[in-house]
């Protein structure tokens, strides 16, 4: 799978643009500000129906605009399709595959899968316990795009109740009420867990052979994954169990969450705990170690989509100004076989020489191939 050509109109900081892609190796080179990691994000904004660097879609609309088009022929086993995303700020988006409408936008995710580097992928290691389940939710939206509903829905419930939890301490019907929003939190939020526990056992011993490949001396039992819930489990996988469990330990905390008016129970409180041997990575792994790790579980999450049957397309955004040149070469050598790999950097002495192929030079709006 690769993207062939890519068109956006109102899309950041382009009015227009229209860039030939083709498989192997493209570069963009342009000073910071100039708009080559727009190009890219446009293409995994395609993935995912998100971008890597902002949570809303507003910050993608240029300045100006009332919409955003991002558009792009994604050439899959010899036969091309064309992708487009209309991002409407306030309203719903839309989206259309070779010009027919999709009923829902979200229908779109997944068709391109892409695994982004970027230099934010530090904060799946340094920061917040939601900086990692989201990195979960997306991975797991890629690999089964109709999780994006079930991840959609339990949004809406978790809103829904901790709106009533704030209020039934002074409202008997909304106290009443909750009984119904704790059996949709149950069922949903079972089916998101159940699927996170399957992702991180999928995802561990990939884990373990990238991080042994980025990292100097160490081995794959170095580097490890695991998956905490809010509460013990006691070993429960199967949905139907676990949704008897949140149920359980809802009913067991209801004091607390009604002191507190928020949701005390339940996936959006899980984390992923990241190891180097015993000790967790976040406090204790040098800046190294902490790039190394963060690294693995890019390379991982690669391996696992290419192990479910696609090539992901390869995004390295910026990435190599924040390694050294051991690490830049490892992780060029590691994915410079891949079906498509779409690298921004901001002088050309910053790609590596393994990532040789086209290269357009980005400045001034204009997108202009070099070779």
């Amino acid at each position: 799978m690769y993207v062939s050509h890519l068109t956006l109109h109102d899309f950041r900081s382009y009015a227009s643009a229209d860039v030939a892609l083709e498989p192997g190796v493209t570069a963009f080179i342009g000073r910071n500000g100039q708009g080559k990691t727009n190009l890219v994000e446009a293409i995994d904004y395609l993935s995912r129906l998100a971008s890597h660097r902002v949570a809303t879609d507003a910050p993608l609309i240029r300045a100006g605009a009332d919409q955003a088009v991002v558009r792009a022929a994604v050439v899959r086993d010899g036969r091309t399709a064309v992708l487009e995303v209309e991002l409407n700020p306030g309203k719903s988006n839309r989206a259309r595959i070779n010009r027919s409408p999709l009923p829902r936008a979200r229908e779109l995710v997944g068709l391109v899968r892409t695994v982004v580097f970027s230099p934010e992928d530090l904060t799946l290691v340094k920061g917040d316990p939601s900086d990692r389940r989201k990195f979960l939710d997306d991975l797991l939206v890629l690999r089964t795009p109709r999780l994006a509903g079930v991840r959609s829905d339990y949004d809406r419930v978790l809103r829904q109740r901790n709106s009533l939890l704030k209020t039934a301490r002074l409202s008997k019907g909304a106290l009443d009420t909750l009984g119904v929003w704790d059996a949709h939190l149950a069922r949903t939020g079972a089916e998101l867990l159940a699927e996170r526990i399957a992702l991180v056992d999928a995802l561990r011993p990939y884990v373990g052979k990238a991080y042994e490949t980025v990292a100097r001396g160490a081995t794959r039992d170095d580097a490890d994954v695991e998956y905490k819930p809010s509460f013990d489990l006691e070993g429960r996988t199967e949905r139907d169990d676990l949704t008897e469990a949140l149920l359980a330990e809802v009913e067991r905390r209801r004091g607390d969450e009604l002191d507190r008016g928020i949701s005390l129970v339940g996936p959006h409180r899980d984390e992923l705990l990241l190891r180097l041997g015993e000790l967790p990575v976040k406090g204790y792994a040098s800046h190294g170690e902490s790039w190394s790790f963060a690294l693995a579980l890019r390379l991982a999450s690669y391996d696992l989509l290419r192990a479910d049957g696609d090539d992901p397309i390869l995004i390295l955004d910026d990435v190599f100004a924040e390694l050294d040149t051991e690490r830049r070469a490892q992780l060029a050598d590691l994915v410079a076989g891949a079906e498509q790999v779409l690298v921004t950097a901001a002088v050309a002495a910053d790609v590596p020489a393994a990532l040789a192929g086209v290269r357009y030079a980005v400045a001034n709006g204009e997108v202009v191939r070099e070779q």
